[in-house]
């Protein structure tokens, strides 16, 4: 085992210029993470310097056997934690051969909404506080579980401390220094309301980026539960009953909300974003109603009620927002398996750019 954690952590610069670069992409269910690495002849600041790829897409469930071929795009590198030295991953999106994007990558109409000029000049911000659940692995039950069992009642977990209280904090942290360690904008980690659920924050980050980001978190948490042999599921409510879900709250904020006046702007975007509840809800995750019941700080999924520091409602201004008459709002309604393509641009898109009429 000694020989292999050597050999693992071998600084190639010693030896060589060439560099590994771990390509990450979205498959076929719009949540699986899945990535191959490649070797590139040199250092690489920029991914329009990195070559495009492709895979099998009928192994992901993206492309028939007949005409298989996905063609990779780079589009965001950040440094390998796993790796370190010179290498990187590198977070792509995914086109057919003739360089049309395939139904699972949304990045491509996202980074359009971000390119629009009206949303550009806007500076759009982003924060999000995605939550996920430590399961074990043989039982696909949460970390610290009695084996078919329960731990006590909800109450002491949220931020605990202590062995009855916290599971899998090792992961946490292992995950929180490889992403600043990654470059990604993570702003904080919490232990969350159920056991052996846990929150990591990004951001604040600007536009597709805010995007990127997360995801690239997502893959570097996956790889480290697959190091722990834990399981990492990112399922809105894991355990039925009178337990929290998780969601992906979204922090929102445009240059006219972050200036004098932004609480008028932010109570307009307010107001739009309720005039489309219905569609931000069927785009904001899969079985996101077994979470959106109205309890467990949640509004219900068919009533849109926004409310300063309400965690109840479906969008909170905080206290700070209010009384400085300027900020940034939550849009709480987002599960914690959402794509953030999908739910910050829809977000820019609705509060900037749609029309009523």
């Amino acid at each position: 085992m000694a020989l292999l954690s050597d050999l693992i952590n071998l600084d190639l610069s010693d030896t060589t210029e060439k560099i590994i670069a771990e390509y990450i992409w979205i498959g076929g269910s719009g949540l699986d993470l899945r990535s191959k690495a490649r070797t590139i002849s040199g250092p690489v600041s920029d991914p329009s310097e990195l070559p495009k790829w492709n895979y099998d897409g009928s192994s992901t469930g993206q492309a028939p056997g007949q005409d298989s071929e996905v063609i990779i795009y780079p589009q965001a590198i950040f440094k390998d934690p796993f790796r370190r030295g010179n290498n990187i991953l590198v977070m792509c999106d995914c086109y057919t051969p003739q360089g049309e994007p395939i139904p699972t990558n949304k990045r491509h109409s996202a980074a359009k909404i971000f390119s629009h000029p009206d949303v550009v000049a806007e500076v759009p911000w982003y924060g999000i506080e995605q939550e996920y659940t430590l399961l074990q692995k043989e039982v696909k039950w949460p970390l610290g579980w009695p084996v078919g069992g329960f731990p006590g009642p909800q109450g002491p977990y949220y931020c605990g401390v202590g062995a009855d209280k916290a599971w899998g904090r090792d992961i946490v942290d292992s995950h929180y220094k490889a992403c600043l360690y990654a470059g990604i904008n993570i702003s904080g980690i919490n232990g969350e309301v159920m056991p052996g659920q846990w929150e990591f924050q990004v951001g604040p980050s600007v536009g597709v980026s805010a995007s990127d980001e997360l995801w690239v978190a997502r893959y570097i948490l996956e790889r480290i539960t697959e190091i722990a042999g834990v399981v990492l599921t990112f399922d809105p409510k894991p355990i039925q009953g009178d337990w929290n879900g998780a969601g992906a709250h979204t922090n929102y904020s445009t240059k006219s909300m972050r200036n004098e006046g932004g609480f008028e702007v932010i109570k307009k975007a307010i107001e739009k974003l309720g005039l489309r509840h219905k569609e931000h809800i069927s785009a904001y995750g899969e079985g996101n109603e077994r979470r959106l019941t109205g309890r467990h700080e949640t509004a219900d999924i068919n009533t849109f009620v926004w409310g300063v520091a309400n965690r109840g409602a479906s969008i909170r201004v905080g206290r700070d927002t209010e009384k400085e008459g300027k900020g940034y709002f939550e849009d709480r309604r987002p599960a914690s398996n959402m794509d953030p393509y999908v739910v910050t641009s829809m977000i820019a898109e609705t509060t900037l750019l749609w029309k009523p009429t």
